[in-house]
């Protein structure tokens, strides 16, 4: 299990293994370029298609810019809060800018500056979710702001809790590769900045279609074939918990894309671009927690929940709540990681015939202790990141004078307003 490796790792005087493993390196060399390849281009490919075409270059600077501080960060602290002993809630600062830390040496079978890489990844793609929450209408220094302080209170605290040997982990907690460290708390905080941000000018009368699902459905395939890394390499070796962690994730992904389809086809009578994609996200995002614990038969039920749990939840915002999570963050990655936490606490149990899994986490022994601890780690995720949230974009309002762009601005499209550009000349 992931936070047993990770824990096994960073643990002064313990570790896994006295020798480097080439062929543990090799996937997880291979992994780390997947996981940054699903944020660029990946995400910026599929968020980009999904907004106005005066809006494209503003999409694609916001997910470039955040993976550069997300790295910068990453480095001055970063991992070493999310990693190193700390106490239950957070890391120390003992690896600070990479401090003691050499070519030479190891977590577990790998070199100790490949899985800080590794993990790097996940700390920028996690930000840059968050990007589809408030597309359109944030300030790019708000933006910025956000993104750098929300990594530092959030992210890290979380990663360390699930990932890092803190409260979580030692319960017991299930979550292989981020349904509570990246998926909830990006929707969360997506769902949150869309509220305190308030809906796009026009929103619900005007036309606000994807001007390129071209682009959309290419950078979906790319978050597609990226996933493999993220999930299979959330493993950390080259074994065959890295191979079921990539047939789960292939599943789960083309159930829920096909799912996603029928509902559309069925109740608007054309299945759509834009559905199979969405569903296909809906799918792998919630198969991430459990992609490690859970066979391929429950990832089927999974990625079936998934399609149609994340379908009616995106009606449900958009339609009965009107609330303008503009690229629909929240009911595809926030619910899809509250489903698939919750389900690998089922389907990780050993007795459920075809549709067993790996055992349960820590010290639990049944399907009942482990589901409490899900909630727990659910619940605590979701609080805490809509709070931390809440304050920080109140107060990155203030410092910036107001978090939202001007009307005018607004209207005239981010691309010319913010960064004198345009996506197209044509």
């Amino acid at each position: 299990m992931r936070y047993i490796l990770t824990l096994l790792a960073i643990m002064p005087g313990i570790s896994m293994a006295d020798t480097l493993d080439t062929g543990d390196t090799a996937w997880i060399l291979t992994s780390t370029a997947l996981v940054l390849f699903m944020t660029l281009p990946g995400l910026c490919f599929f968020y980009a298609g999904l907004v106005r075409s005066k809006n494209v270059l503003s999409v694609l600077m916001q997910c470039f810019a955040i993976a550069c501080i997300a790295s910068i960060i990453w480095l001055i602290g970063g991992y070493s809060l999310a990693f190193s002993e700390g106490n239950a809630f957070i890391g120390d600062l003992s690896k600070a800018f990479l401090n003691g830390v050499t070519k030479d040496s190891l977590s577990g079978t790998l070199p100790e500056p490949l899985f800080f890489m590794f993990q790097m990844t996940f700390a920028i793609i996690t930000p840059a979710l968050i990007v589809g929450g408030f597309a359109e209408r944030m300030k790019f220094s708000s933006v910025l702001l956000f993104c750098s302080t929300w990594l530092i209170l959030v992210y890290l605290p979380v990663c360390h809790w699930v990932w890092g040997g803190g409260w979580l982990a030692q319960m017991g907690m299930l979550d292989f590769a981020g349904g509570t460290v990246v998926h909830i708390t990006a929707g969360v905080a997506a769902l949150v900045a869309a509220m305190v941000i308030k809906n796009r000018n026009g929103y619900g009368s005007a036309s606000m279609i994807p001007h390129n699902l071209t682009m959309t459905m290419g950078g979906a395939g790319m978050l597609w074939v990226g996933w493999f890394g993220f999930n299979g390499g959330s493993a950390v070796a080259a074994n065959g918990d890295a191979a079921m962690a990539m047939i789960v994730t292939h599943i789960s992904a083309a159930t829920g894309a096909l799912t996603w389809m029928v509902i559309e086809w069925i109740k608007y009578g054309k299945p759509s671009v834009l559905g199979i994609v969405t569903g296909m996200v809906a799918g792998l995002g919630t198969i991430t927690p459990a992609s490690g614990f859970v066979g391929p038969a429950a990832a089927l039920i999974i990625g079936l929940l998934a399609g149609i749990i994340c379908f009616y939840c995106t009606n449900l915002i958009k339609q009965k709540w009107k609330i303008d999570d503009s690229l629909d963050v929240f009911p595809v990655h926030g619910v899809g990681g509250i489903l698939g936490t919750f389900l690998a606490g089922i389907f990780c149990s050993t007795e459920l015939g075809i549709f067993s899994g790996y055992g349960f986490g820590g010290d639990n022994t049944s399907i009942l202790e482990q589901l409490q601890v899900q909630v727990i780690g659910i619940v605590a995720t979701f609080v805490y990141t809509a709070v931390v949230s809440f304050i920080l974009l109140k107060l990155i309002g203030v410092l910036t004078k107001g978090i939202r762009v001007e009307r005018d601005a607004e209207i005239q499209g981010l691309d010319i307003t913010s960064h004198e550009e345009r996506g197209y000349n044509l």
